[in-house]
């Protein structure tokens, strides 16, 4: 399987190399991979710092405020979308303290919150507009962006969406493992499925399996960030130690020299990050306009790629606006047919 997705990533212009069980202890030394076993290595991908490139968009944003082009309203929830008399289009947005008017499109951009925001927008329009993206919690860390390496009974790499709940532990100066690399399970696609155990009421009525595989790197400050887990739990971001336990003993499956260290030894330098990722049934985002209104946009459903598609995505809804020529399809991410 993994040798024939090196083939077809190699086939699409991206460098790619199956690496035997002897190449891939040559390149992470620490990892431990089955004589049969292997890794698919992508030399020119690349990991991004989640918070340090929302700030550098923040910043980047912000050099726009002077010329009216960008603002920032904090603790001031929008509340409904006001519909011209005349034409029935968008001309603004009622929050719980302004009115903001907009000329050419308004975009809803919400992640999992999108459908809840969609209904109470439109509460007062004749439009119903069902999104079905909801949250999936998560323990991984947000700063995957593409993985440079991937093993077989190992890893692969894949930018791929979740929106479900889940956790990510950051052990802090951890000096017993150094990774060269960042690396993901090539489970992470095809989740390894533990039994349910003592959940929220939500994860139990909607049926789902907690599921965890393996995700590690070292961070820029020597911090070693494992992952990861996927679960449906509604909007809960509690921490779940019994998924932390979990998320350790899987890593402890590629990293022997984690078996005989205890989490419980490093309560005092970890991090636990939290976070719901918005879903969508079928994989794809939602981006383009709403059914019924001819300046709203759909922006939701990136499930973990959020960030790194971001951009990408800015730039298909900026072309959408404007009428360009699109560089893609955007026919599998259109929301007519896909919401209610």
């Amino acid at each position: 399987m993994l040798k024939r997705r090196v083939n077809k990533l190699a086939e699409a212009g991206v460098r790619a190399e199956y690496l035997c069980s002897s190449d891939v202890l040559v390149k992470e030394p620490a990892v431990m991979v089955e004589k049969e076993g292997g890794a698919a290595f992508l030399p020119d991908d690349c990991q991004l710092d989640a918070r340090r490139a929302v700030a550098f968009i923040r910043k980047a944003n912000k050099a726009f405020a002077s010329e009216g082009r960008y603002a920032e309203f904090f603790n001031d929830p929008a509340t409904l979308l006001l519909r011209s008399g005349n034409t029935g289009e968008i001309e603004a947005v009622k929050t719980s303290k302004n009115i903001l008017y907009g000329k050419k499109a308004f975009v809803v951009a919400a992640g999992c919150w999108s459908g809840s925001l969609m209904n109470d927008l439109l509460r007062n329009s004749d439009v119903v507009v069902d999104v079905p993206v909801k949250p999936r919690k998560f323990y991984l860390e947000e700063a995957w962006f593409k993985f440079e390496t991937c093993w077989s009974k190992g890893l692969e790499s894949q930018c791929r969406n979740d929106s479900w709940k889940g956790h990510l532990l950051v052990l802090e100066n951890f000096n017993l493992l150094r990774l060269k690399h960042g690396l993901m399970e090539v489970g992470y696609t095809n989740h390894e499925v533990i039994a349910q155990h003592t959940m929220s009421s939500v994860s139990r009525d909607q049926g789902q399996a907690l599921s965890i595989s393996m995700t590690a790197t070292t961070d820029t400050v020597g911090n070693l960030v494992l992952g990861s887990s996927r679960q449906f739990a509604g909007f809960d971001t509690n921490v779940d130690e019994y998924i932390l336990d979990h998320i350790w003993e899987r890593a402890t499956v590629f990293f022997p020299s984690l078996k005989d260290l205890s989490l419980n030894d490093f309560t005092g330098s970890r991090e636990v990050r939290v976070g719901l990722r918005p879903y969508m049934p079928d994989g794809k985002p939602l981006i383009g306009p709403v059914p019924g209104f001819s300046n709203l946009l759909l922006a939701t459903g990136h499930e973990g790629g959020g960030l790194s598609m971001a951009l990408g995505t800015a730039e298909m809804v900026v072309d959408m606006v404007l009428g360009n020529m699109g560089k893609v399809d955007y026919s599998p991410f259109s929301v007519q047919g896909r919401c209610g």
